[in-house]
């Protein structure tokens, strides 16, 4: 079964404490209009390897942050499904997986553990007023108990504030899609968006589009990023807009592209055909249903099997000028 209170709190931060002792999370008091929380942000595995894949990407942009900003402070629960705001770290494109590197909750010295990591976010956001956190994960509470971090009454907040799918079989009940936990934050003056996403080396990056269960069949190392989306041409200036999208082989063999489709936010689909040959480059013309909206939007590349081979998200501000190339 997937989390049962999946959504995302908005609030500002206050507190937090580093993450130690045997199961070690990062804690963070939030505070909305009438409420305090508390985030949990696990820094460690309880399975092994112990220590967490993380990313921080300190230029987030997504299309998905408009609808975010337009949220009110609190907790509003997301619905499962694509499009929305909930995240998806498969699905979604919210990051390049190839970036993500594990790393300890705790070691000697300055800024070279994951604990350092999130503080240096974190205490920035708690000395800046203007500053938004917007945490995703399952909801907890309210309890009777009083928070046992922070003190304050009635305790609430959240947790599994990092990939929820792909888990190894002892966690397989938490699997689902378009439920996946993180942390993005908001800064006004200058405006910045700062992701950070987490996931446990136990979890796997294939998934089932129902079930959010890792697949039973292996995929290949080698398969992810085989084929790159590089660029797209969303804004066309002809009537009507002749939009592209431009694919490349990183690979020194030829890939047939029978059967593959390029796919937009919305899951319309386009039938793709041809070999490419090694390092080579084929500027496609996007074809109906695909849309590639000017607000913003997702581009998807799958395989005759269905499975991601590549995938990039824009945002409305990449696309202001007509008749230019978006290059990812």
């Amino acid at each position: 079964m997937p989390l049962k209170n999946y959504g995302v709190l908005k609030g500002s931060a206050i507190a937090r404490r580093l993450g130690s002792g045997p199961s070690p999370h990062y804690q963070v008091r939030l505070v909305d209009q009438d409420a305090d929380h508390r985030i949990a942000i696990n820094v460690s595995s309880k399975l092994p390897p112990s220590d967490l894949e993380y990313l921080v990407d300190e230029n987030f942009r997504h299309p998905s942050t408009d609808a975010l900003k337009a949220l009110p402070l609190g907790f509003t629960a997301l619905p499962g499904g694509g499009g929305g705001r909930a995240l998806d770290y498969i699905r979604g494109n919210f990051f390049d997986r190839s970036l993500m590197k594990a790393l300890s909750p705790n070691v000697p010295g300055p800024d070279n553990d994951l604990n350092e990591k999130l503080d240096h976010f974190f205490q920035r956001a708690m000395a800046d007023e203007q500053a938004t956190v917007y945490a995703f994960g399952e909801t907890w509470g309210p309890e009777s108990a009083k928070d046992k971090y922070f003190g304050f009454s009635p305790g609430r907040g959240i947790h599994d504030i990092h990939m929820n799918q792909g888990n190894h079989s002892s966690f397989a009940s938490q699997d689902g899609v378009w439920q996946d936990g993180g942390v993005l934050l908001h800064f006004a003056e200058p405006e910045q968006w700062v992701g950070i996403f987490l996931k446990f080396q136990s979890q796997v990056w294939h998934t089932d589009d129902r079930t959010g269960h890792a697949l039973t069949t292996p995929v290949p190392e080698q398969h992810d990023g085989l084929v790159r989306i590089i660029a797209a041409l969303v804004n066309d200036t002809h009537a009507p807009e002749q939009e592209t999208v431009t694919l490349l082989n990183t690979s020194p063999a030829p890939v047939s592209l029978s059967g593959w489709v390029l796919a937009d936010r919305k899951k319309h689909q386009q039938t793709l055909s041809g070999d490419l040959a090694p390092g080579a480059t084929r500027v496609l013309r996007v074809q109906k249903p695909v849309e590639l909206t000017n607000q913003g939007g997702s581009i998807n590349l799958l395989d005759a099997q269905g499975l991601k081979v590549d995938g990039v998200s824009y945002v409305k501000e990449q696309v202001r000028r007509p008749g230019w190339t978006v290059v990812f």
